[in-house]
């Protein structure tokens, strides 16, 4: 089997159920199977509450599932595990931690020796451009700074999985466009398998090999969708126009049908 078809990760039957603090029970969400293969780009995309970053923790092993099987390679999902990453919209950085040390402190955490591990994080720091400002805390860097940060600390665990919750949901449309690009840059050289949750089905579309449509909660695979465009994509390509007014369609659609 060529490595680009191998399934790396597995989902069958998963659904999760959450009790309110008054004992209420709600459906977030319903028996999703889908795979996930080695190298390639997902992205998920659905409605606000639809469950998609319920999907993404419990892939991460963050949360348990109510019910169904999460697998990396032949391996049971239940506790986080060095081979699969993530990243939060909210950048989660050590303040009291140069950008190096943020980007290092995965490797100290595993007791690597710091010579190495400093090493090692420069080179992800590069990947990133973010060389110039090695020696900067947190709080001296813009959004889009600190996120391309972010990226870096997670690919310094050298995870076989990057997953990634809305990382550019709060920044402004350039600096968005700009590190749509420049994860792109950074996945085409890491050959990382990344799995993307966002509300914006542009970037869905200019990012994915694959994108995944969900429904309404409680959550579900609406649609799959093979993004056949080669990079790098133009918006301007009337392809990407009407693949985006498709994507759109589906959720306007899932929406109405959805309602009691």
């Amino acid at each position: 089997m060529n490595e680009e078809h191998q399934e790396i990760i597995g989902i069958k039957g998963l659904s999760k159920t959450f009790t309110t603090q008054k004992g209420d029970q709600f459906l977030a969400v319903d028996n999703i199977s889908l795979k996930i293969f080695k190298n390639s780009f997902t992205c998920i995309v659905g409605p606000s509450g639809c469950g998609k970053s319920t999907l993404l923790r419990i892939t991460a092993g963050l949360e348990q599932a109510s019910a169904g099987t999460v697998h990396y390679a032949a391996s049971p999902v239940t506790k986080p595990c060095a081979q699969i990453g993530l990243v939060f919209q909210e950048y989660s950085l050590f303040p009291w931690m140069t950008v190096l040390d943020n980007v290092a402190a995965g490797p100290e955490f595993a007791n690597v020796d710091k010579k190495k591990r400093h090493h090692d994080a420069m080179g992800y720091i590069s990947m990133v451009n973010m060389e110039a400002f090695k020696d900067a805390y947190p709080h001296e860097l813009s959004g889009g700074m600190r996120q391309r940060v972010a990226i870096a600390r997670a690919l310094a665990n050298e995870p076989d999985v990057l997953l990634m919750d809305e990382p550019f949901g709060a920044l402004d449309a350039h600096t968005r466009i700009l590190l749509q690009q420049e994860l792109l840059r950074v996945w085409e050289l890491t050959h990382k398998t990344i799995v993307l949750v966002t509300h914006s089905v542009d970037e869905a579309v200019f990012l994915a090999d694959e994108i995944l449509v969900m429904s309404c909660r409680p959550g579900q695979i609406r649609k799959t969708i093979q993004v056949d465009m080669e990079r790098p994509r133009s918006r301007a390509n009337p392809k990407f126009g009407a693949l985006t007014d498709d994507i759109l369609r589906e959720l306007s659609d899932g929406m109405v049908t959805s309602k009691p």
